[in-house]
C-alpha cells in the first residue's frame, strides 16, 4: 500500500475518482466547511459535499462532535468517489485523530476499496503534528498480518492520499511520519510471529538485513562469546533452551564518531514459559510477545535507516528463550553478571531483567550519552497502567522529561514511575550480592530499581512496555509500541545536536566591521545529512 500526500479542497476532492472519500470533520467546522470564501467558485461536487455536511449535522444524523462518529453514503451526486465517509474528530488534536483513523480502520480495509481519499478539514490540514498522526494511523490502518495465516483475505487497498492544505508545507512532516510508521510496521510483524519462527536467530537474521542500509551496521554475538564475556545472567537464561542466544549489537552512524552515541537495549525473549517457575498454561501463547522490546529496538532501526538523522545509535539486544529443562536455572541459585555482581535467582519468571542486565554492563564500552532499555518486564506494570502508557523509570529528570515529551508529541504515552531508594531494599538476598526479585509491592518498581544496579553512571532510563506491547482480546497483536516515542526522542534530540554543532556567527567589530581581515568567511551549503536532521 502506498501513502501519498497531495494538496486538496473540498472543491479538488469531489473530483479524485477514489472507492472511497473520508472527510475528517472537526466540531469547529459545523455547516461553514473549510475554505476560505471561494464558495463563488466551487463546483458541484464540492457544492454538493458542502450541502450535505450541513444537511447532516443539521438532521442529527451526524455528530462532528463525538469523536468517531460516521456517515456513509454512497454515489453522492456531483463527487467522483463511488462512495463518501464522514467521519467525527471533534477538535482534531494528534491523539483524537489518531483515535477516529483506528476506528474506521474497517472501512478502509473493506474488500473493493482500492483507493481512498482522505481529506483533513480545518486545522488538520495544515498542522504538522495533525498531519504526522494521520499518516501514521493511516499506515497502521492498511497493517495486515499473513505471513503464519496464508489464509487471511488481502487487503484490497492499494492506494490512499491524504488531502491536507499545502502539500509543500507538510511534506517534511509527512516523510517524517512514514519513517516512523515503517518502523512501527516492523516492531508489529515481528512481535506477531510465533516463537518457532521469531527465534534468536530470525531476530539476528533481520538484524543483518537492516544492515544494509546506509549507516547502519551489526554485529552478533553467540555464545562462545557471551561466555568470553562473562555474561553469566544472560546465560543462565539460556541454558534450558535449545535455541542458542544471540547478544545482537547494532549501529547507526548518523554524526561524527566523537559524538556519544544513545545506546538502547530491548529485551528479546522470543518465548517465555517462565522457566521452572512455569507460568500458568491460561494465556501463554502471548507469551510470544516477550521480545516486543527487541521488536521495538529493531524498528527504530528501521526507522533511522530511512530517515537518516544527525545522531548516533547503538542497539543491543539479548535474545533467547527461557525454558524449563534438565539444563535450566533453577530457583536458589547464584550467578555470576558481567558486571561481577552477584544474583540469587528465587523465581526463574523474572528472566528478563537477568539478560537486560548483562546488556546494559556491555553498553558501558560505548561511553553513551544515554542507555534507555526497552522491555515487557513486570505484570505489575500493567495492574498499575494498564495499557494506556507505559512505564518510564530514570535516573536523569532531563531524559524523563524528553521522553514523556516525546510520547505525548508521537501519541505514545508514557507515565513517570518512581525510584526511590527504599524501594531496593527487597532485593537483598542472604546468599549473593542481591535477589532477582523482592515481594509482590510495587513489583514494576523494584525490577527498576534491579536494572539500575548495572546501569553505571550515565543517563539511564527504563521503559516498561508490558501493558503496551500488544493487545488481547479481538484486537489481538503488538502494537509498535513504543518506536514512535523512541523516534521522536532521537530525532529532537538530533535536531538539537545538529544546532548546537552548527557555527555561531560572530558579532560585529565596533565601527561595523565584519573581522580583522575585513572579509566574511565562505558560506559551505548545508550537507544532505544536515539538511535531513533539520527537517526533523
Amino acid at each position: 500500500m502506498t501513502l501519498e500526500l497531495k494538496t486538496l479542497s473540498l472543491q479538488s476532492a469531489a473530483q479524485e475518482k477514489a472507492d472511497l472519500l473520508l472527510v475528517l470533520v472537526p466540531q469547529a467546522e459545523a455547516g461553514q466547511q473549510q475554505e476560505p470564501k471561494t464558495q463563488a467558485a466551487e463546483n458541484e461536487g464540492a457544492a454538493a459535499l458542502r450541502q450535505l455536511l450541513q444537511q447532516a449535522q443539521q438532521s442529527g444524523d451526524f455528530e462532528p462532535a463525538k469523536l468517531g462518529n460516521q456517515l456513509a453514503l454512497y454515489s453522492v451526486a456531483q463527487v467522483a468517489a463511488r462512495k463518501v465517509l464522514l467521519l467525527g474528530v471533534a477538535q482534531a488534536r494528534p491523539a483524537q485523530l489518531c483515535k477516529a483513523i483506528e476506528g474506521a480502520a474497517a472501512q478502509l480495509r473493506q474488500k473493493g476499496v482500492k483507493k481512498a481519499v482522505v481529506l483533513a478539514l480545518g486545522d488538520a490540514a495544515q498542522d504538522d503534528a495533525a498531519v504526522q498522526a494521520l499518516a501514521r494511523s493511516l499506515s497502521a490502518a492498511a497493517y495486515c498480518y499473513r505471513q503464519t495465516k496464508p489464509s487471511e483475505p488481502e487487503v484490497s487497498l492499494q492506494k490512499i492520499v491524504l488531502g491536507v492544505a499545502s502539500k509543500a508545507r507538510a511534506q517534511a512532516a509527512f516523510e517524517q511520519a512514514l519513517g516512523v510508521a515503517a518502523g512501527i510496521a516492523l516492531a508489529r510483524e515481528l512481535g506477531n510471529l510465533p516463537a518457532n519462527h521469531a527465534t534468536p536467530t530470525r531476530l539476528a537474521q533481520t538484524a543483518r538485513e537492516l544492515a544494509k542500509a546506509k549507516g547502519i551496521s551489526v554485529k552478533v554475538h553467540a555464545q562462545r562469546e557471551l561466555e568470553r564475556l562473562k555474561m553469566g545472567a544472560f546465560l543462565a537464561v539460556a541454558q534450558g533452551s535449545a535455541q542458542p542466544p544471540q547478544l545482537i549489537e547494532l549501529h547507526y552512524q548518523g554524526a561524527p564518531k566523537t559524538q556519544p552515541p544513545v545506546v538502547l537495549v530491548g529485551k528479546g525473549v522470543t518465548f517465555d514459559t517462565g522457566g521452572i517457575s512455569i507460568k500458568p498454561a491460561a494465556g501463554m501463547d502471548e507469551m510470544k510477545f516477550d521480545m516486543c522490546g527487541a521488536a521495538s529496538v529493531l524498528g527504530v532501526f528501521q526507522a533511522l535507516a530511512r530517515l537518516q538523522p544527525r545522531i548516533n545509535v547503538v542497539g543491543l539486544v539479548p535474545a533467547t528463550e527461557n525454558m524449563p529443562g534438565g539444563k535450566a536455572v533453577k530457583p536458589g541459585d547464584v550467578v555470576t553478571s558481567m558486571s561481577g555482581q552477584t544474583i540469587e535467582v528465587l523465581n526463574t519468571d523474572a528472566e528478563g531483567r537477568l539478560i537486560l542486565c548483562d546488556a546494559l554492563s556491555y553498553a558501558a564500552r560505548f561511553k553513551p550519552s544515554a542507555v534507555i532499555d526497552i522491555a515487557t518486564l513486570t505484570g505489575a506494570c500493567v495492574i498499575a497502567l494498564g495499557g494506556v502508557r507505559s512505564g518510564v523509570f530514570a535516573s536523569d529528570d532531563a531524559l524523563a522529561q524528553a521522553l514523556l515529551q516525546a510520547g505525548e508529541a508521537a501519541q505514545d504515552l508514557g507515565w513517570r514511575m518512581p525510584l526511590d531508594d527504599d524501594y531496593g531494599q527487597g532485593l537483598k538476598s542472604a546468599f549473593a550480592d542481591m535477589a532477582n526479585v523482592a515481594g509482590r509491592e510495587a513489583g514494576a518498581v523494584t525490577a527498576a530499581k534491579f536494572l539500575q544496579k548495572f546501569a553505571g553512571d550515565w543517563p539511564w532510563a527504563h521503559l516498561d512496555i508490558a501493558g503496551t506491547a500488544w493487545k488481547s482480546g479481538n484486537a489481538k497483536g503488538a502494537t509498535g509500541r513504543p518506536v514512535g516515542l523512541l523516534m521522536h526522542y532521537l530525532l529532537g534530540l538530533a535536531t538539537a545536536q545538529a544546532a548546537e554543532a552548527a557555527p555561531q556567527r560572530k558579532p560585529a567589530s565596533p565601527g561595523g566591521q565584519a573581522s580583522k581581515a575585513g572579509k566574511k568567511p565562505a558560506k559551505s551549503p548545508p550537507s544532505k545529512a544536515r539538511t535531513a536532521a533539520k527537517r526533523t
